[in-house]
C-alpha cells in the first residue's frame, strides 16, 4: 500500500476517534453519598435538550434525597426518576420539570465505561429524570439510550456501590440497602467573576444542602 494512503488511513481513524470523543462542557455536577462523591460533566453539543433538563433539576435540587435504585455489577448503576424517588416532597418547580418527558437524542458516542445514559420506556421520547451510569461496556446500548455526559471523578465511589449486597426483582439488579444521594451541587472548572446575585444564590444553595444533609442525619438517628 501506498504511504500516501496510509497516512490517509491514519488521519482518517484520528479524525473518527475525535468524533468519538465529544468535549465535555465547564460544568460540573456532584452527587454526594456515604459512600463518597461521584463528579460528572456534561455533553452539550450532544444531547443539548438533555443537559439543559438534567442541569436545570440540579440547580433546583431534585437529586437530593433520591437515590441509585439500581446496582448491577459491571452493567449500570442507575438513579431513580426524582418523582417517586426522593425522600423528602418535591416543591412546585421540582415537580413541574421533573414530570417533564424529553425527546430522545440518539447519537453515536459509545456506551462505555463512565458514560451518563439516559433511562426511558419503550417510548424513545419518554425520558424523565432517571439515569444510569455505564459500569461496563454496553454495546447494545449504543443509539437506543441518549448519553448525555461521563464521570469525571469518583470511579472509587462506584467501585464500592457494586460491592453492596444485591436482590434481584425482575430484570433489575438492585441494592439491598437504600443508596442516598444525600446532597448535590455543582460548579464550573472556567469559572467567570461572579456578580453580586450569583454568590447569594451560592449561599443559598448551600444552605439548602445543609438543610437537607441535617434532615437525612435527623431520619436516622430519631425514631
Amino acid at each position: 500500500m501506498a504511504l500516501w494512503r496510509i497516512g490517509f488511513l491514519c488521519l482518517a481513524c484520528a479524525a473518527a476517534a475525535a468524533v468519538a470523543e465529544p468535549q465535555l462542557g465547564s460544568t460540573r455536577v456532584v452527587f454526594q453519598t456515604k459512600y463518597g462523591d461521584i463528579e460528572f460533566g456534561f455533553y452539550p453539543d450532544v444531547a443539548p435538550v438533555t443537559v439543559e433538563h438534567i442541569f436545570k433539576l440540579v440547580r433546583l435540587g431534585a437529586y437530593n434525597t433520591n437515590h441509585f435504585f439500581r446496582v448491577d455489577k459491571g452493567f449500570v448503576a442507575q438513579v431513580a426518576d426524582v418523582v417517586g424517588g426522593r425522600k423528602a416532597p418535591l416543591n412546585e418547580a421540582q415537580m413541574e420539570e421533573g414530570k417533564k418527558t424529553i425527546k430522545g437524542e440518539f447519537s453515536d458516542v459509545k456506551h462505555v465505561r463512565g458514560i451518563l445514559s439516559m433511562g426511558r420506556y419503550s417510548d424513545p421520547n419518554s425520558a424523565q429524570s432517571s439515569f444510569s451510569i455505564l459500569l461496563g461496556s454496553a454495546p447494545h446500548l449504543d443509539r437506543e439510550y441518549a448519553v448525555f455526559g461521563k464521570v469525571t471523578k469518583g470511579f472509587e465511589t462506584l467501585e464500592l456501590l457494586q460491592e453492596l449486597p444485591t436482590k434481584r426483582e425482575g430484570i433489575f439488579v438492585m441494592p439491598q440497602e437504600r443508596v442516598t444521594i444525600l446532597s448535590t451541587y455543582y460548579y464550573d472548572v472556567d469559572p467567570v467573576p461572579l456578580k453580586c446575585e450569583d454568590e447569594v444564590s451560592i449561599l443559598r444553595r448551600r444552605l439548602i444542602q445543609a438543610s437537607n444533609e441535617l434532615e437525612e442525619q435527623r431520619m436516622r438517628c430519631l425514631p
